[in-house]
């Protein structure tokens, strides 16, 4: 779980896989999920060969056609009983104590926390919860936490150290090495 790299084509995935990314996640978003499978193939092709888990953002169904390894659901998302019946891995987002308490009875296998800082990569994100709240939720679940808003090579470590099992990066995915660099330096 150390770095999540959220790619919209192979090539980025591509480049996050070689830097050392140890789960990739396609992030498509505002499309069918006919485009999101069609997609996906040539990811999920790179992330089997290359032994990296394969997640797919906000889509059951997708993950389900790609066989992906699981699926990650923002906040408001429908679809968790359906992951977890289909035996995928399933991610919840959380941006409270609260919400990510609440994802991990609902099942997640891991919460995706933030924003941890600002990020122009969602300009609707919720408020920042910085470290501290990071940190908060870090302490009140058992599953593994996911830092992701704003991260990169120059803040991943603080992440870490404040109690996250890995980071997740949009814009810094093409950063993979040096990230990957910082969260193993941190652990």
């Amino acid at each position: 779980m150390k770095l999540h790299a959220l790619v919209e084509d192979a090539e980025v995935a591509r480049v996050a896989i070689e830097g050392g990314a140890t789960v990739v996640q396609l992030r498509l978003k505002d499309i069918s999920t006919y485009l999101v499978r069609e997609r996906g193939v040539p990811v999920q092709a790179l992330c089997r060969d290359a032994g990296v888990t394969f997640v797919v953002n906000d889509d059951v169904e997708a993950a389900v056609a790609l066989g992906a390894d699981g699926v990650h659901l923002g906040r408001y998302d429908e679809g968790a009983e359906r992951a977890l019946a289909a035996g995928l891995l399933l991610g919840l987002s959380a941006a409270s104590v609260d919400e990510a308490v609440d994802a991990e009875r609902r099942g997640g296998a891991y919460v995706g926390a933030g924003p941890v800082w600002e990020t122009p990569s969602k300009p609707d994100a919720d408020p920042a919860i910085g470290l501290d709240g990071l940190r908060a939720i870090c302490g009140a679940v058992s599953v593994p936490v996911v830092a992701i808003g704003g991260i990169d090579a120059s803040n991943a470590a603080e992440c870490i150290r404040a109690g996250a099992a890995g980071v997740a990066v949009i814009r810094a995915a093409t950063e993979a090495r040096a990230l990957r660099e910082a969260i193993d330096a941190a652990l």
